[in-house]
């Protein structure tokens, strides 16, 4: 656990991969006042290192540069992935025991909540309440998906929020009813699960600021030194200063503002001046847009109709203004960040980039989230127009080898061929940064660096390969959670390398994460993780 709250560190006997090309290798680290003052062998970094410097001898673990997720969402997430841990349950008998398991740990008049909820439990059937029999009668009930784009409800909850047939959203967002205009349980998009979920009893400040700061203390604990949060408001901004303040900000954080298909001018006008909100380990300057949804329930826009018909309509209902809101917030100079899972919404993103004509405050590119399929043309647009492509391959490991998973069926094989073209954007020459997308994946960057390398399920040699010829090699995905990271929020010239003069934001691993079998990765202990020269995880050294 945390050990020291010094900014003055020296650790020798390691193995340091430093990603800087004039220095690759060294066995010694400095640090002076949270940044990084020498490199190099022991006995050198020993004379340039702090006077009264806490001194730690490694051992021969090995030191990279502080691992960063790109893409994920602690503060959103802490209040999501709460109730019952329906991952990897693979059928209907297997969740509703999980469901009973967990409803007996209930109180009276308390919600049943559930969480990664897989759509093959459902094995390409419909989707309803009923379906998980008794387990959901009776009791308000919320289960999530996996992908955080669909909720189940039970009929109590529907009765608790008074939903008795179809609610109109100002976004692609639906309540699913039957012929008879009856809800089946299955609400699809975050507006009409919240709508839902507002009817249930919320946490207290203090418990919302307490389940934040746990989860970054977790993240802290697996070698994260910052994480990009893909979700965001004023007011997480308040709750960001009050954890520094406290001391519970063990990693540093990108905040961007949400900015939802209702979003009035009033809003945007609002959080304009809110571009250089920040504190010492976290900050504003990025607007968060969607502009479709995912895949797998027919809300990914494509070019072309899915195999059941679905998937050729945006997630805002007028693409236009979602350009404008875009262009307000670009030229204003935000960061801007898009979900787009689809072929159609991925053009949609780099159109409003480029006609939006301006380059964020912080020195990046505007990035799209994603980009699960990706047709040539738009591809080559990513390096040619500046555009920062933020992908999670582990992702795929709800895909079936036999592409009977919902996602591959719904694009069928032509386009399937076509997913996660990680290689092919970083061939075309542009910029590429890794993430998990927590809670919708597991939030562990040695996860996330196996799945570049793999593209399988680590551990399983025998597990099927998905496009292997968009294989990244180990250093290109430990690049893709450090320097790659940096640069995509302007800050490659002080992080995502070993070097003088950067923070240092460090990482500590039983074994170098390069020259580590992937398939055996997750095994790698985390020895130390280091934010800004504080040790705010220790375990081992």
């Amino acid at each position: 656990m945390a050990s020291s709250t010094s900014r003055d560190l020296l650790l020798v006997g390691g193995r340091v991969r430093t990603l800087d090309p004039s220095r690759p290798s060294a066995t010694a680290v400095a640090v002076r006042d949270g940044r990084i003052v020498a490199v190099g062998d022991d006995a050198a970094v020993r004379a340039q290192a702090p006077s009264g410097a806490e001194t730690i001898d490694l051992g021969g673990a090995a030191v990279v540069p502080g691992l960063v997720d790109s893409h994920l969402h602690p503060v959103w997430g802490s209040d999501l992935a709460v109730g019952c841990d329906l991952r990897g349950l693979k059928n209907l008998d297997a969740v509703a025991a999980a469901l009973k398991e967990e409803r007996a740990k209930v109180p009276a008049g308390a919600w049943l909540r559930g969480w990664g909820l897989d759509y093959a439990a459902f094995a390409g059937g419909p989707i309803t309440s009923s379906r998980l029999g008794e387990v959901l009668e009776g009791v308000p009930a919320l289960i999530l998906f996996y992908d955080l784009h669909t909720g189940l409800a039970s009929p109590e909850a529907f009765r608790a929020a008074g939903v008795t047939g179809p609610v109109e959203f100002d976004d692609a967002s639906e309540v699913v009813v039957d012929e008879q205009g009856v809800p089946t349980g299955e609400l699809l998009e975050l507006s009409a699960y919240r709508h839902v979920l507002a009817a249930a009893p919320a946490r207290t400040a203090d418990e919302h600021r307490d389940a934040v700061a746990a989860t970054l203390r977790r993240l802290a604990s697996l070698g994260l030194t910052g994480v990009h949060a893909m979700d965001g408001n004023p007011e997480d901004f308040a709750l960001l200063r009050e954890l520094e303040a406290r001391g519970d900000l063990p990693i540093r954080i990108e905040v961007p503002l949400w900015q939802t298909p209702d979003v009035t001018d009033e809003q945007i006008e609002a959080h304009i001046p809110l571009l250089r909100e920040r504190g010492d380990r976290w900050r504003g300057g990025i607007a968060k847009l969607f502009v479709d949804g995912v895949i797998d329930t027919g809300t990914g826009w494509l070019y072309e109709p899915d195999t059941q018909g679905e998937g050729t309509d945006p997630y805002w209902p007028d693409p236009a203004r979602y350009a404008e809101v875009v262009a307000r917030f670009a030229r204003a100079g935000f960061q801007c960040v898009t979900h787009a899972c689809g072929d159609r919404a991925v053009r949609a993103a780099l159109d409003a980039y480029r006609d939006a004509d301006a380059r964020p405050a912080n020195g990046a590119q505007h990035r799209i989230e994603h980009l699960e399929t990706l047709k040539d043309e738009d591809l080559r647009r990513l390096a040619s127009e500046g555009v920062t492509a933020s992908m999670q391959p582990l992702h795929m490991q709800w895909r079936a080898g036999d592409g009977s998973d919902s996602w591959a069926a719904r694009l069928g094989p032509e386009r399937t061929a076509l997913a996660f073209r990680v290689r092919d954007i970083l061939n075309a020459g542009a910029q590429v940064t890794l993430g998990s997308d927590w809670p919708v994946a597991q939030e562990d960057p040695r996860i996330g660096m196996a799945w570049a390398r793999l593209r399988r399920t680590p551990g399983e040699p025998d597990a099927p390969v998905f496009e292997p010829d968009q294989r990244l090699t180990a250093e290109e995905a430990l690049q893709g959670y450090t320097t790659w990271a940096a640069q995509a929020v302007g800050e490659g010239h002080e992080r995502g390398r070993v070097a003088e003069g950067y923070l240092a934001d460090l990482t500590v691993l039983a074994e170098d994460p390069v020259d580590a079998d992937p398939d055996a990765l997750l095994g790698v202990p985390t020895r130390l993780t280091v934010t800004g020269g504080e040790i705010v995880h220790r375990d081992g050294v």
